[in-house]
C-alpha cells in the first residue's frame, strides 16, 4: 500500500520539489498552504506522514501539531523550516531540516520514519 505524505508549507516553491520528490519515489501526496487548512486536509486524507513548516501566514506550525497531538493523533511530522530554533519548537518531530535541505537525507528520513511504522 503506498504511504501518503502531507506537505505544509506556504512557498510554493519547495511545496513543488518536495511533491515531485515524493511522487517520483513511489509516494502519494497532498498538501496544504498554512497550518490552518493543514487541519481540513488531515482530516480528509489521513497521510501516513507531516512534512512541516514552522513560519507560516494564518496559523503557524507549531499551532497545528498541538491541534492534531491534542485530538490524540500521532501521525509522524518532519519539520522543513527556515526557522534557527527549529528543534526546539516541535520536540516530538521525528526530524529537522534546514532549509535549503538536502533531498537525500529527507528521503532517508521519510523511509525511516514509515518504515518503523508499517512495522509496528
Amino acid at each position: 500500500m503506498t504511504k501518503k505524505i502531507m506537505i505544509v508549507d506556504d512557498d510554493p516553491a519547495v511545496t513543488r520539489y518536495l511533491k515531485a520528490l515524493f511522487t517520483d519515489n513511489g509516494y502519494e501526496t497532498c498538501t496544504a498552504d498554512d497550518g490552518k487548512q493543514a487541519m481540513d486536509v488531515f482530516l480528509t486524507q489521513k497521510p501516513d506522514l507531516i512534512t512541516l513548516d514552522l513560519e507560516m501566514p494564518e496559523e503557524w506550525g507549531p499551532r497545528f501539531f498541538r491541534k492534531i497531538s491534542k485530538k490524540g493523533y500521532t501521525t509522524p511530522v518532519i519539520v522543513i523550516s527556515g526557522l534557527s530554533g527549529r528543534k526546539h519548537s516541535i520536540p516530538k518531530a521525528e526530524g529537522f531540516f534546514a532549509k535549503p535541505f538536502d533531498a537525500d537525507e529527507v528521503l532517508e528520513k521519510v523511509g525511516q520514519v514509515l518504515s518503523r511504522r508499517t512495522t509496528k
